[in-house]
Formats: C-alpha cells, sequence, structure tokens
C-alpha cells in the first residue's frame, strides 16, 4: 500500500521573510512524507515573488518546493484555490491537502499527527491544528457556526445572554482533548481531496473572512465531520497581512463576506434576520456602556456601516459579495 500523497500550499502577501520561515517550518514537519508544497504569491506587487524564488532556490529542503503567482488578489480563498490548482510539480494527484498561514509555524510532528487522523478517521474530512501565539498562549480557533441567536449574543456582550445563549456562542473555549467542531480556522487546515472534489474549493466570492466558516459547513453539509487535533501544535503570530489588531473601523470586505456567509448558509431574509438581531445586540451594548459610561467595544460607526451595507445587499440582492474596492490584503 502506498503512502499518502501530501499537497502543502503557503500563501504569501508581502510578508516574503516570514513566508520562508513558514515554508521552512513545515517543509521540516513534513520531512518523511510523501508531500510537496507550493508557494503562492498573490499578487503582492511588491518584489515578494523574487525574494521567495530566490529564498526557495538557494535553500535545501526536505520535500519539493515551488513558488507560483496567483495573478491577481483574489483574496485568501482564491488564492489558497490558485496553489490547489497547480497540485503536485510530478502531476500526481494528492491524497490531502494542507494550507498553513505565513505567519504559522508547525511543530515538527504537526503535520504527520493532523495526516494519522485523516488516514484514520474516513469520516472526517478536515482536521485543524492547536494554535497557540509565540509566548505559548492558547488562540481560540474552534468554534459554532454563526446563527441568528449568535448573532445576537455576541453583539450584546451582556453575561446573562451570553448565559442563555452558551450553546449558540460562536468561540468555543479551547478544548482540552481532540474533538469534533463545526468550523475551524485556516491556520493549518488538512483537508481530504477526494471531499474538496465532492463540495468544491473556497467560495471566492469571499474576499477575506467566513471563507473557512462556509468551506466547512459545506463539508458538514455533505456528511462529512470537521476534527480539531490537540496534539498537532502550530505556532502563530496572527493578523500580520491583514492588519486586524490595529483596525480603527471595520472594512468593507468584512461586512461582505459576512452576508454573503449568512445568505449562502440560508437565502437573504435569513442574513437579514441575523442583521436584525446584531442590531438588537448592538443597541443593548450600548446602552450598557452608556449606563457605565463607557464607550462601545465595536469600533466607530460599526453598527451604521453594517446597516447601511446589508440594507443595500438586502434590496439589490445583485451587487456582488465583493467590496468594489477593498484595502489590499490576501490572508
Amino acid at each position: 500500500m502506498r503512502d499518502p500523497r501530501l499537497l502543502t500550499v503557503v500563501l504569501n502577501w508581502r510578508t516574503p521573510d516570514m513566508t520562508l520561515r513558514a515554508t521552512r517550518a513545515v517543509a521540516t514537519a513534513m520531512s518523511g512524507l510523501d508531500g510537496e508544497i507550493v508557494v503562492v504569491d498573490n499578487d503582492s506587487g511588491d518584489g515578494s515573488e523574487a525574494a521567495l524564488r530566490t529564498g526557495v532556490a538557494e535553500a535545501d529542503w526536505p520535500v519539493p518546493v515551488r513558488v507560483i503567482q496567483s495573478g491577481h488578489n483574489g483574496g485568501f480563498g482564491a488564492g489558497m484555490n490558485a496553489g490547489i490548482r497547480a497540485g503536485r510539480a510530478d502531476d500526481q494527484a494528492p491524497d490531502y491537502v494542507y494550507i498553513l498561514n505565513s505567519d504559522a509555524f508547525p511543530a515538527p510532528n504537526a503535520v504527520r499527527i493532523l495526516l494519522d487522523r485523516l488516514e484514520g478517521h474516513p469520516e472526517a474530512g478536515i482536521a485543524g491544528s492547536y494554535i497557540h501565539g509565540p509566548e505559548g498562549d492558547p488562540h481560540i480557533t474552534s468554534f459554532r457556526f454563526p446563527s441568528v441567536a449568535s448573532e445576537f449574543e455576541g453583539a450584546a456582550r451582556i453575561g446573562l445572554i451570553s448565559r442563555v445563549f452558551a450553546r449558540q456562542r460562536v468561540p468555543m473555549d479551547v478544548p482540552e482533548a481532540t474533538r469534533r467542531v463545526d468550523w475551524l480556522a485556516g491556520a493549518s487546515m488538512m483537508m481530504r481531496r477526494s471531499v474538496l472534489d465532492d463540495v468544491g474549493l473556497f467560495d471566492e466570492s469571499f474576499f477575506l473572512y467566513y471563507e473557512e466558516t462556509d468551506l466547512c459547513r459545506r463539508v458538514r453539509a455533505a456528511g462529512h465531520e470537521v476534527h480539531y487535533v490537540r496534539e498537532s501544535a502550530v505556532e502563530h503570530i496572527g493578523s500580520v497581512s491583514t492588519g486586524m489588531k490595529t483596525w480603527s473601523r471595520v472594512p468593507d470586505y468584512w461586512f461582505a463576506s459576512r452576508w454573503h456567509y449568512f445568505e449562502t448558509a440560508g437565502g437573504r431574509w435569513h442574513a437579514a434576520a441575523a442583521t436584525t438581531a446584531h442590531l438588537a445586540g448592538g443597541v443593548l451594548h450600548r446602552l450598557k456602556q452608556t449606563i457605565k459610561r463607557q464607550p462601545p467595544a465595536d469600533p466607530p460607526g460599526f453598527l451604521r456601516t453594517l446597516v447601511r451595507h446589508d440594507l443595500r445587499r438586502l434590496f439589490r440582492p445583485g451587487d456582488t459579495a465583493r467590496p468594489a474596492a477593498r484595502p489590499q490584503a490576501a490572508e
């Protein structure tokens, strides 16, 4: 019986040095496996591609590594799809596809553990890692699917409401052991290629955010499981390309992705109900913060932008899910 074939895709957006570091980490983790790595430059336009090609050419790798150019910055899902479609240089169809953020660094056994999980659990279509920060702090990367109830709970930020809707709350406490979940963050995720053939690749209508939520939803709807694998550890810096940690306002593509997710999952009026619930929760949150004489936790203008965007999408359903002008971000 042959060893399973693996294709790893690492997506770069203007972080070539960090991408090479991530590539070195995952190449080490793939040592001894039948695997190849594709590094995708997502049309960075800043010399990243040349730097990546030079870095790959000058290093010795335990597995084959090559660099490709996506040709346009279509976002995270489109960039990953470009690498998946490029396939392996040996033209052998992979049994599994592993995607890795450019600011994520797998432990030496992390990839093999995910592979063994999928090999030993045919009911699982996706397996994802335990993610931690540079100081070892655990990151929340396992979730329940968003719902109308979770929109209300997440926007309200009130203890009593969160307790009532505890089972609908999207973020899960970091699991202490391997278990099934609804969906996983895409920083370190391995997917069964036959499942991708069944449900399709990432929906490229999402520029950024909700794309892995949508993919896991489709995988679950097709009868496959999503597993959080506690033993597979990956260090992750987070938000290096997107700048999410320093947002002064939520970008348009986040609103577009959120609406598209709810609309795809349940239709336009389902998306509208989710927005109504979020608005109700947001109003309660602002009332609480006013009483406490503290500012809202959301960036300035968040609710106003949410309502304006979603009303336009509700009554002009032909509008694209992708914003007409979006910041240059890729992961």
